[in-house]
């Protein structure tokens, strides 16, 4: 067999130039990747991820059924003078529409009695009832005065609905870490135009899309309160819920703190058990 350098050479240049090739392939590839990544999204793009974030975080959250909570309920004032309330919490899933809800106040004797039910829709007005022991009767809330202030506290009426994606538009704004966790910011606008929000920041971690903080931001488009949990723990291996939530009213300097504690789940609660004609008998 006879060497032939001339072809040999030829082909080592060959090689050498298909390998040029290949890598400024690969390095123009990794560039692109690296300009898209930093590239900031188009409005359609974070409307898309706020929405699927958001969509998520709901659908981890689905299947517990009903559950029973106690929750205790601390108003402070400006000055840090506190009131504290007990209560019981019922509430129960629907997968065709929001979850019902049952509130009832133990403690102290001034408010022992009152009860809220609230019937949370996936779309339209949520309904809401009040029963007020003194007056002994119970009140409708009207969708236009749910922006109101529930017993006193920092949490509004609304506040207190079950979270529905319908009823939202979203932004998604970026990552931040929240709590030591790697978190989503997504921007979240209320479709009924008696909100008292023109939009909410919600952080939402990475991990197991549980809510971390929400801030609030009033008609003005002022920032109003910030709604922020802590002391996760998880039921039946799946389901997350905090050990207590502190919503602080930037405006007037107000703050209510809630703690949950005895969480019970698919505790065996039907829709016959939320209703206006258990509120008044409401334990």
């Amino acid at each position: 067999m006879v060497f032939d350098l001339k072809k040999f050479t030829g082909e080592i240049n060959m090689l050498q130039k298909l390998f040029t090739t290949k890598a400024v392939a690969i390095t123009t590839l990794l560039l692109c990747t690296f300009n898209i990544n930093a590239a900031p999204l188009s409005k359609e793009e974070a409307q898309r991820l706020g929405l699927e974030i958001s969509q998520e975080a709901k659908l981890r959250d689905t299947g517990w059924t009903d559950s029973t909570s106690d929750m205790l309920m601390i108003l402070r004032n400006k000055q840090g003078q506190e009131s504290i309330r007990e209560i019981k919490n019922k509430t129960l899933e629907l997968l065709d529409d929001g979850d019902k809800s049952l509130t009832v106040f133990n403690k102290p004797r001034d408010v022992k009695g009152t009860s809220f039910l609230s019937f949370s829709h996936v779309v339209g007005n949520d309904d809401q009832w009040l029963y007020l022991p003194s007056l002994k009767r119970v009140k409708r809330i009207s969708s236009r005065n749910k922006s109101g202030p529930f017993m006193g506290s920092e949490f509004s009426f609304e506040d207190l609905s079950s979270f529905e994606v319908d009823k939202y538009r979203y932004n998604y704004l970026g990552d931040e870490k929240i709590n030591g966790l790697d978190s989503f910011m997504v921007e979240q606008f209320p479709v009924d135009e008696n909100s008292g929000y023109t939009r909410r920041i919600v952080w939402i971690d990475k991990a197991e899309y549980r809510v971390q903080k929400v801030d609030f931001y009033d008609r003005k488009n002022a920032l109003l309160k910030t709604l922020s949990y802590t002391d996760f723990k998880q039921y039946l291996d799946k389901y997350w819920r905090p050990a207590s939530g502190l919503m602080t009213n930037h405006q007037s300097g107000k703050s209510t703190e809630l703690k949950w504690s005895n969480y019970a789940f698919k505790t065996g609660l039907v829709d016959g058990d939320f209703n206006t004609n258990t509120l008044k008998r409401a334990r």
